[in-house]
């Protein structure tokens, strides 16, 4: 595994390359965006020192779905190849099995994401059922449908 250095802002992959390899957090802040760079740009969330990302895309060769940037000067990374997981397997299991813990995490929280806007998708069709929307009602249905759209946009994968 290789350490890598990255100045504050530099991006360390972009959404539509080609996941050919993770990444192992070693030291300070990574931001991942959906439509970096746009009008359109979200901050999916942060992950820092101790965190993995990028592994799903490695996983099933799918390209990255969202762009990873440096939050700090000096952000330290390990990129970790097919190969090298092979070698985390052999060496470290202890590290392959954090890597399982945080996928099962962010599995965990998208299912939790996912039930909350089917709810909140249920409860507009009992409000339309009944025609009786006011304006704060209807706007707050619409703000939970786009959190949740968005969230569940970004949250699987992390790249």
């Amino acid at each position: 595994m290789e350490l890598k250095k990255y100045k504050k802002g530099e991006v360390i992959f972009r959404q539509g390359d080609a996941g050919n390899s993770m990444f192992d957090i070693h030291w300070g802040r990574i931001g991942v965006y959906s439509n970096y760079g746009t009008e359109r740009e979200k901050l999916l969330t942060v992950l820092e020192s101790g965190a993995f990302l990028g592994e799903m895309g490695m996983i099933d060769h799918a390209p990255r779905s969202a762009t990873a940037v440096a939050m700090e000067n000096g952000t330290t990374v390990a990129e970790i190849t097919e190969e090298g997981l092979g070698e985390l397997f052999r060496e470290s299991p202890a590290k392959v099995l954090l890597i399982m813990q945080q996928l099962s995490a962010r599995l965990r929280k998208l299912t939790n994401d996912y039930m909350d806007a089917c709810q909140t998708a249920s409860g507009l069709v009992k409000v339309e059922e009944h025609e009786t929307m006011d304006a704060e009602t209807l706007t707050e249905i619409r703000n939970r449908v786009e959190h949740y759209a968005e969230e569940l946009a970004g949250a699987a994968d992390f790249a």
